[in-house]
Order: structure tokens, then C-alpha cells, then sequence
């Protein structure tokens, strides 16, 4: 497999935990980090961050199912991802060991 792809299936297992964890304080978190960078107009795109902030207003379902979905819309959103830090070291750590 190469390097790329990795990295994005890595990415999906991130996420796959942080889909596990939704709540309403994890949402919140995401939220305010997403209004931030809008005010800032940094570090994503403005129609990124307007997307993640469309996915945050879906049921948790969906967007737990939208979180870990394998297609380009997902995979480029994943690469800014307003869920920073919800995954702790030891088990991003885990997933770059295990996810090869």
C-alpha cells in the first residue's frame, strides 16, 4: 500500500474513534474551532470549514457514518479536521503501528 493511502485509512481509523465518542461537549469543541478559523480565515479553506460545520448539524449517526466514509469529499475534509486532540497520543499511536 502506499504511502498516501495509509495516511488516509489511518485518518478513517481517527475518525472511526472519534464517531465512537460524539457528544455534545466533542461538538461543541469542533464547533468553536470551526468558528475560529473562520474568523481567522486560516487554516482551512472557507468552503471546507463551512462543510464540516453543515456535517457538525446532522444527527450523530450521520455523522458518525460520514466521519469514517472512503470517498474524496470525506478524505479531503479528514485533512482538516475540527476534531483535533480527541484522539489521545497512545492511541494515535496504536493506529500508525497497527494501520500499515
Amino acid at each position: 500500500m502506499d504511502g498516501h493511502r495509509t495516511a488516509e485509512l489511518r485518518s478513517i481509523e481517527m475518525h472511526r474513534l472519534v464517531a465512537e465518542r460524539l457528544d455534545d461537549k466533542l461538538l461543541a469543541r469542533a464547533r468553536e474551532r470551526l468558528e475560529g478559523w473562520l474568523a481567522e480565515g486560516r487554516p482551512a479553506p472557507e468552503a471546507t470549514v463551512r462543510a464540516w460545520l453543515e456535517l457538525l448539524d446532522s444527527t450523530p449517526g450521520e455523522l458518525g457514518a460520514r466521519l469514517v466514509e472512503d470517498s474524496e469529499r470525506m478524505r479531503d475534509l479528514r485533512q482538516s479536521t475540527p476534531f483535533a486532540g480527541a484522539v489521545a497520543p497512545q492511541e494515535r499511536w496504536r493506529i500508525i503501528r497497527d494501520v500499515r
